[in-house]
């Protein structure tokens, strides 16, 4: 039984050689295994501390990109090069604890497609990011059919036929929690607390995060979409009601509600560029999907040595 471990790294050499001796001891444990290490893109010495590791370990392995792509074509790229009968996804700064592997080994031993990972609590982060992840869990869940577990983690274990089933969506703007939520199988759960990075400093900022939250409520809900159907009919109604109050107070005064009525009509022009924003990101969606670029562009592999 062989599992395969991806990685994504960016810009995370401070981490690298702290990962691979706290999660090596616990994958040698249980048999064979591979780390497969994707640099996407760093600009630091990620790529040669992985390298050195290689040259220590074979069971080493890495996919370095030629940009940056995104942790999510990260993601991507390591289970495409995955080979093992269990293949898992840890972030390298250690915020995953190694220990639960072997919760999470024995969870697919007992029957379960996929263990995985939440965080029970979000110590450490500020307020407003932790208020908007919440939200974020509410609406996705409220709009999708992807069922999306609040506090999910990429970090999991999974059988080869999930991994599989995962390659085969082939969408290249991709949500890998809305991906692992949509094709079902069987899970289970493992919680933990929050923990902080064991070196270095976040790569997301609030704005980054906000943007990746957008994306993923546009892969897996059309709901936004309805919004200017539902605009057209709420105002609609509202415009019809202070019209005929405007006709109603221009017979009996000589005040009439025209200035109110001229305010509301600046508000619905406002929401029908809010509508058409919606629609263009959707439409921008669509014309980056049809162009059929690549997801990632690969430098160099442990192969090419």
């Amino acid at each position: 039984m062989k599992i395969s471990i991806v990685v994504p790294c960016y810009n995370e050499e401070e981490c690298i050689d702290l990962f691979y001796g706290a999660v090596r001891p616990v994958l040698s444990s249980l048999g064979g295994y591979e780390i497969i290490f994707v640099d996407d893109g760093s600009r630091d010495g990620t790529l040669e501390k992985i390298k050195l590791l290689r040259e220590r370990d074979k069971d080493v392995r890495y996919v370095s990109f030629s940009r940056n792509f995104g942790k999510e074509a990260a993601i991507y790229a390591g289970l495409q090069a995955a080979d093992g009968d269990y293949v898992g996804l840890m972030d390298a700064d250690l915020q995953d604890p190694p220990e639960l592997i072997k919760e999470m080994f024995d969870a697919l031993n007992q029957g379960y497609d996929i263990a995985a990972c939440r965080r029970t609590d979000r110590r450490g982060e500020p307020r407003l990011r932790s208020a908007f992840a919440r939200l974020f869990y509410k609406i996705i869940n409220g709009m999708s059919d992807a069922d999306i577990t609040d506090g999910a983690r990429d970090f999991r274990l999974m059988t080869r036929r999930v991994c599989d089933a995962v390659l085969s969506l082939g969408e290249r703007e991709r949500f890998s929690k809305g991906i692992f939520g949509w094709v079902g199988f069987r899970t289970k759960w493992l919680e933990y607390k929050n923990r902080d990075r064991a070196a270095g400093k976040t790569k997301w900022s609030f704005t980054k995060l906000t943007k990746y939250a957008v994306s993923g409520i546009e892969d897996f809900s059309t709901a936004p979409l309805k919004f200017n159907l539902i605009a057209a009919f709420v105002f609609g109604l509202v415009f019809l009601g202070l019209a005929v109050a405007d006709i109603v107070l221009a017979c009996i005064s000589s005040a009439p509600f025209i200035l109110l009525l001229f305010t509301f009509l600046s508000l619905c022009f406002c929401l029908v560029f809010c509508g058409l924003a919606v629609i263009s990101e959707y439409i921008a969606k669509l014309h980056r999907e049809v162009k059929n670029r690549p997801v990632y562009i690969v430098k160099e592999t442990e192969k090419d040595e």
